[in-house]
């Protein structure tokens, strides 16, 4: 009996990482094209684009409409592997918090779950544990986004693989976290991300038995992307600072995270930490709706639907 429960729990801890999987190759097909808008805006000089529209005419005049998908190379094989360890991460934090007695009965039932605020910490501490991988992916991915030159041969990165050479011969292996700091900023607000998310969730299910009731799947697409709207207002100042950071020259010295801040305020005030905003929110409902879609319908398909938290 015992190895049987020991394996049956190595089942659920195992199973967010492999959904996180289908999570990640989904934000990458759905929405590298705008996250590339996203990185021009907040990383060029200002004055180079009047706006989101602009940028996206001018990327796809001068560099064709597959310049849209520059650096996608890294998110199509690291975002797989960071949503495997973020969503792998908080089914896990979920977990522990549950062990640790940080639950709440379920209104009408004796079955308790997590709190919300529980979701919130499991969230953050997702984020941050994510970071570890993100940052080195994300550098790379930034780096390519902002190669103007509609040749190859013209760009100072050949590929992922050039960059990330570059990038170690110039700072060292280390040199592939510059950015950090910001990363963990950013990441910080997953926090918001599955605590909105769970509110979400609750406020549907109290339709159940409504005319206005509706399917867990459908409810899980509108609640992500919802959750994802409060995500970005609150993550796009650490964004733009991360990019920024991410974005510096090879062979210029790494920059720290309150320098990148105290240079955005300098050039754009405050409005400078919010570029980018429009085309991320609109990027934000269908990438993160149909992320966490995938992930918790995989979720349920690999039997995790008794954890539901």
């Amino acid at each position: 009996m015992g190895s049987e429960s020991e394996s049956q729990a190595n089942h659920v801890r195992f199973i967010g990482a492999v959904a996180g999987v289908g999570s990640g190759l989904t934000k990458v097909a759905v929405g590298h094209g705008f996250d590339t808008i996203k990185t021009r805006l907040q990383c060029s000089p200002p004055g180079t684009y009047k706006g989101a529209v602009d940028c996206l005419l001018k990327t796809v005049r001068n560099e064709s409409i597959f310049a849209l998908y520059k650096g996608a190379t890294p998110p199509a094989v690291g975002w797989a592997a960071i949503d495997s360890l973020l969503l792998g991460s908080l089914h896990n934090y979920r977990l522990f918090l549950i062990r640790e007695g940080m639950t709440e009965p379920v209104p009408g039932s004796d079955v308790k779950r997590l709190t919300l605020v529980g979701h919130g910490i499991a969230g953050l501490f997702a984020g941050w544990t994510s970071a570890l991988l993100a940052t080195p992916m994300e550098q790379l991915k930034v780096k390519l986004q902002l190669q103007l030159q509609r040749s190859t041969a013209d760009r100072v990165y050949k590929g992922p693989i050039d960059c990330l050479r570059q990038v170690v011969r110039a700072h060292g292996v280390l040199g592939l976290w510059t950015g950090f700091t910001g990363s963990l900023a950013f990441r910080s607000n997953f926090l918001w991300m599955f605590g909105s998310f769970e509110a979400l969730m609750r406020g549907f299910s109290k339709l159940d038995g409504t005319p206005y009731a509706i399917s867990t799947p459908m409810a899980n697409f509108l609640s992500g992307g919802l959750a994802s709207f409060v995500y970005w207002i609150m993550a796009i100042p650490a964004d733009n600072i991360k990019n920024r950071m991410m974005a510096t020259p090879h062979n210029l010295p790494k920059p720290s995270f309150t320098q990148t801040a105290r240079q955005i305020l300098a050039e754009g005030g405050f409005r400078g930490y919010y570029r980018g905003l429009g085309p991320t929110l609109l990027r934000a409902f269908p990438v993160n709706a149909s992320a966490l879609w995938v992930y918790e319908s995989l979720m349920r398909v690999l039997g995790a639907e008794k954890t539901r938290h």
